[in-house]
């Protein structure tokens, strides 16, 4: 069921600086630390998932306030609880944490990409794996007054489906490829994810 109020508590909220909180420092150092080890290790593997996860929930993300700009509503907000409101699906905390959870996942990735596991890559069933699991954690989340899945046709399959087995599939394969594939995939994510924030944020103002 929408609820418009939410919808206009997100919108109050959109990169506010108002309800600030010093938490989002350490969290961010603590971003910084994890890609600063990852580089020392050389672990370039785990940073192309981390980075590469990390930009396709940005244009997941766009993709969100554009539907908001266009129909009213997205198809879910964050109308409490955050420090720094970034779009209206997302704020700083989450944002901070999808920077990092394609680089940890990773980790448990088996060394040999074409094993399998019942009979299904192992980098596809890992992905299913963790799409599953975050999905389940956004159960709870929209069970509370910070996270609100906007439309009642909008929940835990769809976004599992739609949502969370795109950003691990892309991280996990990501991790295999020549860093040439790596560098021209991550590149041109960034560079559509640059574009549409300076289009659609900065010159148009729609999100």
């Amino acid at each position: 069921m929408n609820h418009p109020e939410l919808t206009s508590q997100a919108l109050s909220l959109l990169r506010s600086p108002d309800h600030f909180q010093w938490y989002v420092i350490p969290l961010l150092a603590a971003v910084v630390f994890m890609y600063a080890h990852e580089i020392s290790i050389r672990n370039w593997k785990g940073i192309a998932a981390g980075l590469s996860l990390y930009l396709v929930h940005w244009f997941y993300e766009i993709l969100n306030a554009l539907i908001q700009h266009g129909s009213g509503h997205a198809l879910w907000t964050v109308p409490a609880g955050t420090s720094y409101l970034l779009l209206v699906g997302v704020g700083i905390e989450l944002s901070l944490m999808f920077s990092v959870a394609g680089l940890i996942m990773s980790k448990v990735l088996p060394e040999d990409p074409k094993l399998k596991i019942l009979g299904i890559n192992n980098r596809i069933f890992f992905a299913v794996v963790n799409a599953a699991l975050f999905s389940v954690i956004e159960i709870f989340l929209a069970t509370t007054p910070a996270f609100h899945w906007v439309y009642p046709w909008w929940g835990a399959l769809p976004v599992f489906v739609t949502v969370y087995i795109p950003f691990f599939v892309v991280s996990f394969l990501c991790h295999d490829w020549t860093p040439k594939v790596q560098r021209l995939v991550i590149g041109g994510l960034f560079v559509v994810d640059a574009l549409l924030m300076l289009v659609f944020a900065g010159i148009l103002k729609w999100i």
